[in-house]
């Protein structure tokens, strides 16, 4: 490592990487930077100060991982079959089937990572450095690590640098999500604690709000705070969401059992009788049964209107699996600043010395500022704008303008000397004002406000009274006054003998709905923590205020002490408020509660969220005050910040979870009629022919039954659905309760029914066992007519079905029978396509169906009755035997 001489104030960069030891870096030299040579040198060295390129999934890989999972080989498989036995229309059908489905999956799948792209958008092109010994603009990825560059007001930190010159007010936010400003000044103390709070450091992506540092260069690229920020979001793969995990369960559980099924019964139909043609038919016709090819693609449409649902609300998600995960969450990990609070610091209290009255602290808010006004919106410091409203509040509007013009001298704020002052004509006299942290301003104060000296009692109430404010968790500000006749004064005379006026106490409120959104967690059972960049007892007081049950509050340095076990126990054991937190300190946050075994969400706005965004179960951004970094790293983004949206979503996703069950219930259903046709068939060797075709299945699984199964998916919530825990992540969505109703009740009834109508016609046409029912014979006719029968009997057993799958508990008539009026169109939509199968003749060609008559259809109206009838009494029973609420 190369040292810094104090004869050059030269810090040359270091050839081994792309940083300097900073505290060697000290103030108080002549710092010329480098050479040109120097600099090229070293950039050939350490590389460019860019940050590394997001690795992305090809779109070729994410496509054949859609072509590849178990229901789609089982698609596969069964396309091959029907190819091999020349059933080329049943074939294409099967393939145009599988591009649907891997078409909404791909979409999904494929949106690329955008938040390194995001970071790297928002950091400065060009930076102002010394070369040569004299300063020019260059490219940001020129800068190495000894260059001396300056900062002015507006411009952002193209690198991680030590201030050796100057001092200036910076937003951090970018980095902390804090909205307050912080101080940056030249101080040789070393740097203690975190680089974020370091006052001689300024970083990466930080803007100065007012003033101007000079600093030498000690990080770049990748070795910045904001480099390791995007090395920790890029190093984040996101994991599948419970959904996703559920979804791919239930396609191997599907897929399993339809080998077994082959498996058992394709030898039985050989010994039995039947041909291997015969046999392979079989095998497909178990094949398609078996698998509910409407199933993913009605998942995703179901997802998709549950997104545009929460959008209404304020709720953008980007994921559509992000949905239902929203209804597992148990845990939300949330920020203080713009989402529990209104990111909008206010004035909390105004504390005066007892027996003065207000005046000479409002003249001090309203003329001690840098704030100014543009068509009547004031712009500045959030913690300036709070004071000049309040001002305006004790003494009414009064025009900026004018009194800029009534201010004769202005003595900015010095970041280390703590405060600001203005000399200024009020009411024609003219007047010093100051204001500043208390410890430096009251021992500048010799008197009281009417003239009276300060004494010692009046010191000790003054601090008592400011410690009071700051463990209420406001923001401190001292205040003073004395009036003068000289103008132009040195700022060391002008800032002597004040005259204390009081002490503000400024404070980001919560949101007015933030308590009542907290207390629906707690009725939920999902637990709250707050993880913030803030002082400990401003997070603990807000904390407090809008009900987060605070068991601890651990800031940085007790964090930073914490094993991963003792951590894991402090988020297991209650709710945590975490101040002081930086970006690694929130990822390792987010990791020791999955440890817990929650599924939890993440809120976040600024840059330095993004790894713990991308990391969590739920990533949430803000929409409306937060970086475009954070809404790239999310997987929802709340267009209004507020965290009561988050709980509203939470709801909403309970509701879709629970909807996606009822639907499910309803695809099942039809697996049973659709397959004991085919069993039926091999057991008697051929003698009974199949009682349906794939093309009528595919008919059913893809044509009528999707609109129904997505009205299914806007149901209301059912009653008291925030009022029970979250399920755990190991509950199952499919589980032996719903595999009994849809598979042996519902499935079982719509079986005997359409087999038992299918027989029944195809005996009143002649046919006995082991006829001749193909083409050309004198039953083909009948045949297809008896085929329809049961194409139009699951049909309408499907009607029956989708009635009873509204509600697993309640009665039909508690829910309302015609309360869900998408499911109605979807019916009628269902029919309609129905009848199309039936009766259109390119139809009939294709899907092999035959007209029936009126006598013919009469006897199938009355399934839906029956279907929902018996499943209507089988939960009465169940209402009867349990008295209390079951999912």
């Amino acid at each position: 490592m190369s040292t810094t001489t104090a004869e050059t104030g030269r810090a040359p960069a270091d050839p081994d990487g792309a940083a300097l030891a900073f505290e060697t870096l000290l103030p108080g030299r002549t710092w010329s930077g480098l050479t040109s040579r120097e600099a090229t040198v070293a950039l050939q060295a350490v590389g460019p100060n860019d940050l590394p390129d997001a690795e992305r999934s090809s779109w070729v890989s994410v496509l054949v991982a859609q072509l590849v999972h178990p229901l789609a080989i089982l698609l596969w498989a069964a396309a091959a079959l029907a190819a091999l036995t020349h059933e080329t229309t049943l074939a294409v059908a099967i393939v145009v089937v599988l591009g649907i489905n891997a078409a909404f999956a791909f979409v999904q799948e494929s949106q690329a990572e955008h938040a390194v792209d995001a970071i790297k958008d928002a950091l400065p092109p060009q930076a102002r450095v010394c070369r040569d010994g004299r300063f020019t603009a260059v490219p940001a990825s020129d800068l190495v690590p000894g260059d001396v560059i300056i900062v002015g007001e507006g411009d952002q930190a193209p690198a991680d640098a030590r201030i050796v010159d100057g001092g200036a007010s910076v937003d951090a936010s970018m980095l902390t999500g804090e909205s307050a400003t912080v101080e940056r000044v030249p101080v040789a103390d070393p740097v203690v604690g975190p680089l974020l709070q370091a006052p001689q450091l300024i970083l990466r992506g930080t803007s100065v709000v007012a003033g101007d540092v000079k600093a030498v260069v000690f990080a770049t690229g990748e070795r910045t705070q904001i480099g390791e920020v995007a090395r920790l979001t890029s190093g984040i793969r996101p994991e599948p969401s419970p959904l996703e995990r559920q979804v791919r369960r239930v396609a191997w559980v599907i897929s399993v059992i339809a080998v077994a099924i082959g498996m058992v019964f394709l030898p039985v139909g050989i010994l039995a009788g039947l041909s291997w043609k015969a046999a392979t038919v079989f095998a497909i016709g178990l094949l398609i049964a078996n698998v509910p090819e409407g199933l993913l693609p009605t998942i995703t449409l179901a997802l998709a209107g549950g997104v545009r649902r929460l959008a209404r609300h304020g709720a953008v998600l980007k994921r559509l699996s992000a949905v239902e995960t929203l209804g597992s969450t148990s845990t939300i990990c949330t920020d203080k600043t713009g989402t529990l609070t209104q990111n909008r610091m206010t004035v909390r209290r105004l504390w005066t010395p007892p027996g003065t009255d207000t005046a000479a602290a409002a003249r001090v808010m309203g003329w001690c500022h840098s704030v100014h006004q543009e068509d009547e919106a004031l712009l500045g410091d959030p913690t300036e704008i709070a004071l000049v409203e309040h001002a305006q509040v004790l003494t009414g509007p009064f025009d900026l303008v004018e009194r800029d013009a009534q201010i004769v001298t202005r003595h900015r704020f010095d970041a280390g000397l703590r405060r600001m002052s203005v000399v200024a004509r009020t009411d024609g006299v003219l007047e010093v004002l100051t204001k500043g942290a208390l410890e430096a301003v009251l021992p500048r104060c010799a008197d009281l406000p009417d003239g009276s000296p300060l004494q010692q009692g009046d010191r000790d109430a003054i601090t008592a009274a400011a410690e009071a404010l700051a463990a209420s968790g406001c923001r401190v500000l001292a205040l003073a006054t004395k009036p003068t006749d000289m103008a132009g004064a040195e700022r060391s005379v002008d800032e002597t003998d004040l005259r204390f006026a009081g002490l503000v106490g400024l404070m980001d409120p919560p949101r007015v709905d933030a308590k009542d959104a907290v207390a629906r967690c707690h009725t939920a059972g999902i637990r709250v923590h707050m993880i913030t960049g803030d002082h400990p007892s401003t997070a603990a007081a807000v904390a407090r205020e809008v009900g987060i049950a605070t068991t601890r509050v651990v800031d940085g340095d007790a964090l930073s002490a914490m094993t991963d076990e003792e951590l894991r126990a402090t988020v297991q054991e209650g709710e945590v408020v975490f101040a002081r937190s930086s970006p690694q300190d929130k990822l390792r946050i987010a990791r020791a509660v999955r440890a817990t075994g929650s599924v939890f969400a993440m809120t976040g706005d600024g840059v330095n969220d993004a790894p713990a965004l991308r990391y969590a179960d739920i990533g949430i951004a803000m929409g409306r005050g937060g970086t475009d970094v954070a809404r790239e790293a999310a997987s929802m983004v709340l267009a209004d910040d507020d965290f009561a949206t988050i709980v509203t979503a939470i709801e909403s996703g309970r509701q879709v979870y629970a909807n996606i069950r009822k639907f499910i219930v309803y695809v099942f259903a039809h697996a049973i009629p659709e397959v004991v046709p085919f069993i039926v068939f091999a057991l008697s060797g051929g003698a009974v022919p199949l009682g349906i075709t794939g093309m009528q299945i595919l008919a059913v699984d893809l044509g009528t039954e999707t609109l129904p199964a997505l009205a299914l998916g806007q149901e209301r919530a059912e009653p008291g659905a925030m009022e029970r825990p979250p399920r755990a992540p190991s509950e199952h969505i499919i589980t032996k309760g719903l595999l009994i109703r849809s598979w042996l009740l519902l499935g079982g009834v719509s079986a005997v029914l359409t087999g038992g109508a299918y027989l029944l016609h195809l005996h009143l046409g002649g046919w006995s066992p082991g006829m001749d029912t193909g083409p050309g014979s004198p039953l083909h006719q009948t045949y297809r007519e008896a085929t329809t029968i049961t194409f139009l009997g699951i049909v309408l057993c499907q009607v029956g079905t989708a009635f009873a799958a509204r509600t697993s508990w309640a009665s039909l008539r508690d829910i309302g029978v015609l309360s869900n009026r998408p499911l109605l169109w979807g019916i009628a939509f269902e029919l309609v396509v129905t009848a199309g199968v039936v009766y259109l003749p390119a139809a009939q060609e294709a899907f092999g169906t035959a007209a029936l008559s009126l006598t013919d259809i009469l006897p199938l109206l009355t399934f839906p009755v029956i279907v929902w009838g018996v499943d209507e009494l089988w939960r009465a029973a169940r209402r009867r035997r349990v008295r209390r609420f079951w999912p």
